[in-house]
């Protein structure tokens, strides 16, 4: 490889690398503002075009709702949500050194009183901590993003689903889910499968359930 092509090469992955540190948020209260981001892949930061369409198309859902995004990433979705009109939000992290950039977002936007950010494995919260930690305002619907890595709807599927069935059967009636894989997840094993709107956005999939109500969606199912 001549040295001009090595050149090239750098400048590209640099340019490449300073986007994927920079987000923002792209419409509401905040919309524009910078947040941090470490630019570290762990995360998996959901892509700009995707949480753009996907907020098209959620946006008005999540007013007046409480948001809930068990594997936060960057915390820009979370943060989204909260500038859009949702009434608060609980951003779940494992990885300890993003939990903390998502804490600095939060003061930067001066949302401490609106964001709370936990810093802890998904799965664990959800046996162990939800129950007794968790007090989003009463008689408020919830706004729910899974948005994990996409090998979770493979390594540990029954896991996922059981998270996902799980929340359902916590949240007030009248909240939303959205959940994100890519094209090996099939929606057909989500809890009342054939009411989810699918939307893909290569290699993205958005799965969305509106309003859903659990107790309808199962007499639904056994009356058929």
């Amino acid at each position: 490889m001549s040295r001009r092509s090595k050149k090239n090469t750098r400048d590209r992955r640099s340019k490449e690398s300073s986007s994927q540190s920079r987000l923002r948020i792209i419409g509401g209260k905040y919309g524009g503002r910078q947040i941090q981001y470490s630019g570290d892949q762990r995360t998996r930061p959901m892509k700009n075009r995707v949480r753009e369409a996907m907020f098209n198309l959620v946006g008005p859902w999540v007013k007046g709702t409480y948001t809930i995004d068990l594997f936060a990433g960057t915390g820009a979705v979370g943060l989204e949500s909260v500038s859009r009109g949702s009434v608060g939000a609980t951003l779940i992290e494992k990885h300890f050194p993003t939990s903390r950039i998502i804490n600095d977002n939060i003061r930067s936007l001066g949302l401490e009183s609106m964001v709370e950010v936990v810093s802890g494995d998904a799965f664990h919260w959800l046996d162990h901590r939800m129950e007794t930690q968790f007090h989003p305002p009463a008689n408020t619907p919830w706004t729910m993003f899974f948005c994990p890595p996409y090998d979770f709807f493979l390594d540990r599927q029954d896991e996922m689903l059981r998270m996902i069935e799980t929340m359902m059967n916590r949240a007030p009636v009248g909240s939303h889910v959205i959940v994100e894989s890519d094209t090996r997840f099939s929606a057909d094993l989500l809890p009342l499968a054939g009411q989810w709107d699918i939307r893909p956005y290569p290699p993205a999939v958005l799965m969305l359930l509106h309003r859903f109500n659990q107790q309808a969606g199962e007499e639904s199912r056994g009356a058929g």
